[in-house]
């Protein structure tokens, strides 16, 4: 806590040890209901174009649970060279359903079907190319298959794909490099990827500034979606006034729920926000019983341990039996 009304994000503890909704989709029903009160009949709805395309009776078998037939529909067509089929069958495999489970095999095929440019096997070959366990270790492999299942669309390669960017390109270099693959990620709903969008448009000044002005949108959208260091950030920006306007309200909230998953840090700057009455009215007993808990978890704070020591014997009970019975969420 810098001064009385904002927090710091803060070093980690010792350790011991989209959901945006859809305008569109909204309107269109609140329409609909609309129309029914009118009490006039909807119109039938245009008849449905007939299907011509191939059915993957493989994968159909796959999602109603029938794993022996999923096995016995994909084999052959694994055989004969088809990437989706290879890949089912690698993850059948891997599972073992319907099928023994054999995680070399399913390496195989997803090297089978990533070697044919389909992209969900690239992204899994290529993690299997970075670990060196059931495949021979293999950076610049599992490089070039994360960059083309990237390049494909697939939002996990284009999310991890980001990563090593970051990590092969220290600095803004690496970050600029990887922020158009971070966005895409963020748009197909990869949390982590909301989380980094949202960080990347706060730290790069010569970034447009449309763009940073959405660094808040993302953290929001990273924090609904659970991402539990979203939900600590978007609470400390909210009540810092980081990327819009200060509220407190919002902020504890958004605090709170991250302090009731067990983020420490979170704890400890909700035990802040109680001691100073912002966004909640005072509780010191509430306070304490934070402070106990980022305490207990390795957190240090000189403020906060003197402001406990000034409690009352009664307060400071209460505060550590509300400590002991304390449940994550």
């Amino acid at each position: 806590m810098t001064d009385a009304g904002t927090l710091d994000r803060g070093a980690r503890p010792e350790a011991k040890d989209d959901e945006k909704r859809q305008a569109a989709g909204v309107e269109d029903q609140q329409g609909v209901n609309i129309y029914y009160r009118m009490g006039v009949p909807l119109p039938d709805l245009p008849p449905e174009p007939e299907y011509k395309g191939p059915i993957d009776e493989a994968y159909g078998a796959f999602q109603r649970g029938f794993f022996l037939t999923a096995v016995d529909k994909a084999l052959p067509r694994a055989q004969l060279g088809d990437p989706a089929a290879q890949t089912l069958l690698a993850e059948l495999m891997n599972r073992g359903l319907g099928i023994k489970t054999d995680p070399k095999g399913a390496a195989f095929w997803y090297g089978q079907a990533a070697a044919g440019g389909y992209a969900p096997a690239m992204f899994k070959y290529a993690l299997l190319l970075m670990e060196g366990k059931l495949v021979p270790r293999d950076k610049a492999k599992a490089d070039e298959y994360m960059h083309k299942a990237a390049d494909a669309g697939n939002a996990s390669a284009q999310f991890n794909w980001a990563q090593t960017l970051v990590s092969d390109n220290p600095g803004t270099k690496g970050l600029s490099m990887a922020l158009p693959y971070y966005e895409k990620a963020a748009e197909q709903g990869i949390a982590d990827a909301q989380y980094a969008v949202a960080q990347i448009y706060q730290a790069l000044t010569e970034l447009p500034e449309d763009k940073r002005k959405r660094a808040r949108y993302w953290l929001d959208r990273a924090a609904r979606a659970g991402f539990d260091t979203a939900q600590l950030d978007i609470g400390i920006w909210l009540v810092n006034g980081v990327g819009g306007d200060r509220n407190y309200e919002q902020g504890f909230r958004w605090l709170k729920i991250a302090a009731n998953r067990g983020n420490v840090i979170a704890q400890n700057r909700i035990a802040h926000l109680y001691v100073n009455a912002l966004g909640t009215p005072p509780d010191p007993v509430e306070a304490a019983k934070w402070y106990v808990l980022s305490r207990r978890a390795g957190l240090k704070d000189p403020g906060l341990e003197d402001f406990y020591l000034g409690l009352t014997e009664e307060e400071q009970k209460k505060a550590i039996d509300a400590a002991n019975k304390f449940r994550r969420i």
